[in-house]
């Protein structure tokens, strides 16, 4: 159901919008930031000058339906640095930075002005940001530049990803970027954006937005709202608002059914007997280098797996993970974790195992009675296609100097200086004298005749780069829902209620990460209208995996030949399309567990007894 707000807004809080203009959309947003330093001529930002790119995202699958849109107050040069129209769920699945050398850049002005998106100072006013893009104006906006029709937009089928963009000037070049654009770019530079624009680009442009709740494989940020945020937390977490347009689904505790129905997916299980990823965030405020990197120990049932050579750059962060099996138990497990050098985001973490064969639907019978059903509509549970995460590397970049040492070389020579010495008459000498009387002297001196050498030496103050190598893996995933292949009046994917019905769920994963980073689909679970989609379900057996795995229906414990199926109940009504839900699981990375949600029907017409009759000839 469309949530609107039918009270006028007041026309303080209007913000310059039309005065008719309702609220239509929900905002999933929040904000922080702090103060900005000094700028330079080569290194500037002016407040002010700032926007937000857009995209329209399918609810039920997170896939983009409408290119990215530009919007700012001030009219942008076309000769902008950019890196094209890329939204930061198209980063998180693999899209590489690519700068649009020689592209023209343009945008979308807002006839009635965007409150402020980036401050200079304090926080931005999210209230005023989150009333201005659930207004039915900025969706008007939004439907008529992705060429979409309005009713259709905020009909609940769709929501809108509203990422913040900077618009500077970085070493004399003129950029646009968003948050994720500025961190990746960090990245690629070496932290050029970090020591020159560090108050702008990795804090008050990276938490001008983030989610208060989990939305479309992004997490809700519960780090810092003040500081400076490492790469890695503004590409995962931060730079990003949701706008939806219905209810959301309501969180759940571990092991519980969702409010919306269907099988809820608590974040702190695993499945028993299951290859799972565990991950915890490394931070560091000193360059780890390969002469002192640090060493991550997770400590799992009484084994000890070690993450060694860990290289970070001061001031930043990366994800450090164990891949491990899961017993054939349930239980809870603890682990503890310990580092060598830097900061856990966390150093105890409890897993609960859980057994999900256990909630097996009950045995359906032809007696069963019809109880007043109603088809019921299809859960809202989150899932999450897409995950990305990255490793630091480090290497000695040489740069051979010459240290000079001058050092005086003494070498003492005497240097003569004959010099004639007169001396005068006296009245005893022995004659008269006659043209003076004297004798030739040395007058020379001892001098130092040594020299300066350098004896100084080649010496390598070259220092220790770093890079960062990003991964990806997205999932996606089908279901085809059939009659059994015994049913004897089944007709493509018409049947007869009380016959049962097999499934083919597909799962497929793409990544660019080595195989240590993650796992491929595991586990399949379906749930049932006629149960509400609640409280029981089959858990599906995988009979291929890999990157491409298939899961089918287990024999069926009520099939007289036990046959993979699930058996409709016979009580349902004519005309019924019979879906079933299937959620896909435990396909684990380290920026934590994908899943997809899948479904198809069968239609009903008639019953099983349709089918028998007594031959009176």
């Amino acid at each position: 159901m469309k949530r609107l707000t039918s009270l006028l807004l007041t026309l303080a809080l209007l913000l310059c919008l039309p005065t008719t203009a309702h609220a239509t959309g929900n905002g999933n947003m929040d904000a922080g930031g702090g103060g900005m330093g000094q700028g330079t001529s080569e290194n500037k930002w002016t407040p002010g000058n700032d926007g937000v790119r857009i995209t329209v995202i399918d609810t039920e699958s997170g896939a983009a339906v409408s290119t990215p849109m530009d919007f700012s107050n001030q009219a942008q040069t076309g000769t902008v640095l950019h890196f094209g129209k890329v939204s930061k769920l198209q980063y998180q699945n693999g899209a590489s930075l690519q700068i649009q050398a020689g592209g023209s850049y343009s945008c979308i002005q807002p006839a009635n002005p965007m409150p402020t998106i980036v401050i200079s100072t304090g926080r931005n006013s999210i209230e005023a940001i989150k009333r201005y893009f659930c207004s039915e104006y900025a969706c008007m906006m939004v439907a008529e530049a992705a060429g979409m029709d309005y009713d259709a937009m905020v009909s609940g089928r769709y929501k809108l990803m509203v990422e913040p963009i900077a618009y500077f000037t970085h070493n004399g070049q003129y950029y646009c970027m968003t948050a994720t654009e500025a961190a990746l770019y960090d990245q690629l530079s070496g932290g050029a954006l970090r020591r020159t624009m560090t108050s702008l680009t990795h804090k008050n442009l990276a938490l001008s937005m983030f989610l208060e709740d989990d939305d479309l494989g992004i997490g809700a940020w519960g780090g810092s709202t003040t500081g400076t945020q490492s790469n890695t937390d503004i590409i995962n977490s931060l730079g990003v608002g949701i706008v939806w347009f219905n209810e959301p689904p309501s969180p759940d505790g571990p092991g519980g059914d969702s409010p919306e129905g269907g099988i809820a997916l608590p974040d702190s299980d695993y499945r028993v007997d299951t290859d799972v990823i565990t991950a915890v965030t490394l931070s560091t405020d000193t360059d780890l280098t390969p002469d002192n990197p640090a060493t991550v120990t997770f400590h799992i049932l009484g084994t000890d797996y070690q993450v060694n050579n860990i290289v970070i750059p001061k001031d930043d962060c990366q994800l450090v993970w164990v891949k491990w099996h899961t017993p054939a138990t349930p239980q809870d497990v603890s682990i503890t974790v310990t580092v060598s050098r830097g900061t856990l985001s966390k150093d105890t973490i409890t897993a609960r195992i859980v057994d999900l064969s256990e909630r097996i639907p009950p045995d359906p019978l032809a007696t069963d009675t019809y109880p007043g059903y109603s088809v019921p509509p299809l859960p809202s549970n989150p899932q999450k296609p897409s995950a990305s995460w990255g490793v630091w590397s480090c290497s000695w970049s040489p740069n051979w100097q010459w240290h000079a040492d001058w050092q005086w070389h003494e070498d003492m020579q005497w240097h003569p200086n004959m010099q004639w010495h007169d001396t005068e008459c006296t009245e005893d000498c022995p004659r008269r004298c006659e043209g003076g009387h004297g004798e030739w002297k040395d007058d020379g001196e001892w001098r130092d005749d040594g020299r300066w050498m350098d004896e100084g030496e080649w010496k390598d103050d070259g220092e220790w780069e770093y890079s960062y190598t990003g991964y990806y893996a997205t999932l996606s995933g089908s279901m085809t829902l059939l009659p059994d292949d015994i049913v004897p009046t089944a007709n493509g994917k018409d049947m007869k209620s009380g016959y049962g019905v097999k499934t083919e769920v597909r799962a497929s994963l793409s990544t660019n990460a080595p195989s240590g980073h993650y796992t491929t689909p595991q586990t399949a679970l379906s749930t049932f209208p006629e149960f509400q989609y609640k409280t029981y379900l089959r858990l599906l057996q995988r009979v291929s995996g890999g990157h491409n795995a298939k899961f089918t229906f287990r024999p069926n414990e009520f099939s007289t030949y036990r046959r993979n199926v699930h058996f409709t109940p016979v009580w349902l009504p004519d005309n019924t399309d019979y879906r079933i839900y299937t959620q896909v699981w435990d396909t684990w990375t380290p920026g934590g567990m994908l899943s997809v949600n899948v479904d198809d029907h069968t239609t009903i017409h008639q019953s099983v007894f349709d089918d028998w009759y007594t031959n009176r000839e």
